[in-house]
């Protein structure tokens, strides 16, 4: 009687000499890894989007109308917010942030709707200070210029130094930007003055603005500088929040209390669902073509302890080989991706979550597929 059969030669050399059954499961659990972590990828990446503006600005802080939900729902807030901020002793500057919209026309690709940042043109200016470079600030700074994203550029159909017209205004493109490719629609960067001239209400007659952004004291922390000016902010109308606290926010409207957001986490939330479905299929059917062989090993003695260890094993290895190649073939679509400026954001922790919950379903696949030999006879098997 055989007495010594370990699960590790048993689950290697069966994987090992019939590597042709075993690969349909491993490309299958691979094609199911793919699928979990580009959509996650896509989900967190397109609406991160929102966020784009908090996460390339210099600006600790971020003082806007109480509870607004995203950095393109703002309102105006009252001019002496600016004052207000300056109170707090470890604020070290302030500037405003307008936020308006409107139609770009082309004699091409007609109307257009477009979101115009107006922001600070000084060479020191916070907003977007990680994407509007000090040179394309000082374009701005004559009137009438603005600047796009590469990624809409075709989509307007124009090129640097093209003039159109937006809300019947004549602006020239000076420049294009990278990475500020908007979620409903195109964002167009000008000055503060020029985003006033085409968006009247982006500019209050008042001097107020969409948002403040502030600088604070090296040191200072923005947590508690927030909670500070939110107690007068409370009485002033206006809601202070820090840079993190604001992106989160906008990011979560989206993703959770918008209709899109939610659609879209449905439909990646059943396509998730058939991938693991089809895995679980797949596994089960590799394990039961090993029903018999299995079944000759209890008739030998072997315990079933040790049958249930060579077949998790099986699975542990079917895992761990699709979720290389998945993590493979996923890197090499986001580099695709990102080469045609699609928003995707896949985090090393992400790709980590992504690929233990498909290893995770191939070791439960494996167990699933013994229960007809744990619920039967070895006998009745063998026939």
């Amino acid at each position: 009687m055989i007495t010594r059969i370990t699960s590790m030669s048993v689950a290697r050399a069966t994987i090992l000499y019939e590597w042709r059954r075993y690969l349909p499961a491993v490309l299958s659990v691979a094609f199911a890894g793919v699928l979990i972590l580009i959509q996650s990828g896509l989900i967190f990446g397109i609406f991160a989007a929102t966020s784009v503006y908090m996460r390339a600005s210099r600006a600790d802080l971020w003082a806007g109308y109480p509870n607004v939900q995203s950095v393109d729902l703002g309102h105006a807030v009252p001019p002496n917010t600016e004052v207000l901020l300056y109170s707090n002793p470890h604020v070290r500057n302030v500037e405003p942030l307008a936020w308006g919209s409107g139609e770009w026309r082309t004699s091409s690709h007609g109307v257009v709707n477009v979101y115009i940042v107006g922001l600070d043109a000084g060479a020191s200016g916070m907003a977007l200070s990680q994407i509007v470079s000090r040179d394309e600030r000082t374009l701005l700074l004559e009137s009438g210029t603005i600047l796009i994203d590469a990624a809409d550029q075709e989509k307007l159909g124009v090129k640097v130094g093209d003039w159109v017209e937006i809300n019947g205004q004549r602006v020239r493109v000076v420049g294009l930007t990278q990475g500020l490719r908007g979620l409903g629609g195109v964002n167009v960067v000008a000055s503060l003055a020029t985003a006033g001239r085409i968006d009247p209400d982006s500019r209050p007659a008042d001097g107020g603005a969409a948002f403040y952004l502030a600088e604070l004291d090296s040191g200072a922390s923005a947590n508690t500088v927030a909670r500070d000016l939110n107690l007068t902010g409370a009485r002033r109308g206006f809601e202070v929040l820090t840079a993190k606290a604001f992106a989160r926010r906008s990011s979560s409207f989206y993703l959770f209390d918008s209709g899109a957001g939610v659609a879209f986490l449905f439909g990646c939330a059943m396509s998730v669902f058939v991938a693991i479905v089809i895995t679980s299929q797949m596994l089960g059917a590799v394990v039961a073509g090993h029903i018999k062989e299995f079944a000759a090993l209890r008739a030998l003695g072997i315990s079933l302890k040790s049958i249930r260890a060579i077949v998790l094993e099986q699975a542990m290895w079917i895992g761990l080989g699709g979720a290389v190649i998945a993590i493979v073939c996923t890197l090499i679509l986001v580099v695709l991706a990102w080469l045609i400026d699609v928003p995707i954001a896949l985090s090393l922790l992400l790709t980590l979550l992504g690929s233990a919950l498909i290893f995770l379903v191939a070791i439960t696949s494996g167990a699933i597929a013994l229960r007809p030999l744990t619920q039967s006879d070895p006998a009745s098997l063998l026939t």
